[in-house]
């Protein structure tokens, strides 16, 4: 049970977020949306270092100084894979108009929506790879540090949801359906986990390279997409002071729960 309710706090996070379509009766402004892009890359660059990369290291220790290879190695593994889904699936991101991937004929909303679901599967892999490494009694991962990176990511998915969900509904789309669409973005998430775990529990000996898979791939996001539109235009300082936040509160939860 707990297993399940740590893989659902991410959604939960999106679902939330989405909502606010229901209250909110104006387009988040561009700051605003800096803000929260900007929080939400500090907490995965956090997550990536604390909840992923060191205890890759950690657990090959006993490689001396050569105990970061495995965790080199899943990292580029990641971030070439992000790569990959960059494109091959077809996207568009927030305040752009030209889509990036294949062409395709699909509606703008759909490529928003994809754009959010491509940079969540990351962090549902890193959900899911945390978890599994607690159910193979790997002892560098403990229950409450799987929490922790469920609730961080949790965090920053609240304004993501938001984020989807509000421009939607500017373009014309009723608040339900922008509200489905914004949740349905972060389905990926407790699939991606669960789907993560599966896979893990065959593949135990090569926990570290799925630590750092996790990581490469959140850390792909972060500066192919996250950063840029957190600092573009002016007054982006509001951008980075918001990602030092999130990223003082992902770290704080790891150490804290961890």
């Amino acid at each position: 049970m707990d297993i399940f309710i740590g893989l659902m706090i991410p959604f939960l996070g999106t679902a939330l977020g989405a909502a606010c379509v229901f209250f909110m009766k104006k387009e988040l402004s561009v700051p605003v949306q800096r803000a929260l892009t900007g929080f939400a890359a500090g907490v995965m660059v956090a997550a990536s270092i604390w909840s992923l990369l060191i205890p890759a290291m950690e657990q090959e220790a006993g490689k001396g100084r050569f105990a970061f290879v495995p965790a080199a190695i899943g990292f580029w593994a990641g971030v070439l894979f992000l790569l990959l889904l960059d494109h091959v699936i077809p996207h568009l991101h927030m305040n752009t108009e030209e889509a990036e991937g294949p062409k395709s004929k699909l509606a703008k909303t759909t490529m928003m929506v994809l754009a959010v679901t491509l940079h969540n599967i990351p962090e549902g892999m890193a959900v899911g790879v945390v978890y599994a490494g607690f159910l193979s009694d790997n002892s560098a991962m403990t229950l409450s540090g799987a929490l922790a990176l469920s609730i961080g990511i949790a965090i920053q998915n609240f304004p993501e949801g938001a984020i989807i969900s509000m421009p939607l509904h500017a373009q014309g789309q009723s608040k339900s359906k922008a509200f489905l669409l914004g949740m349905g973005s972060g389905a990926v998430e407790p699939v991606g986990a669960l789907l993560t775990i599966l896979a893990a529990g065959f593949l135990v000996p090569a926990m570290p390279y799925l630590l750092s898979f996790a990581a490469g791939a959140m850390l792909y996001v972060v500066v192919e997409e996250l950063i840029p539109e957190m600092s573009s235009g002016e007054h982006s300082n509001i951008g980075v002071l918001m990602f030092s936040f999130g990223f003082t509160v992902m770290m704080a939860l790891d150490v804290a729960l961890g």
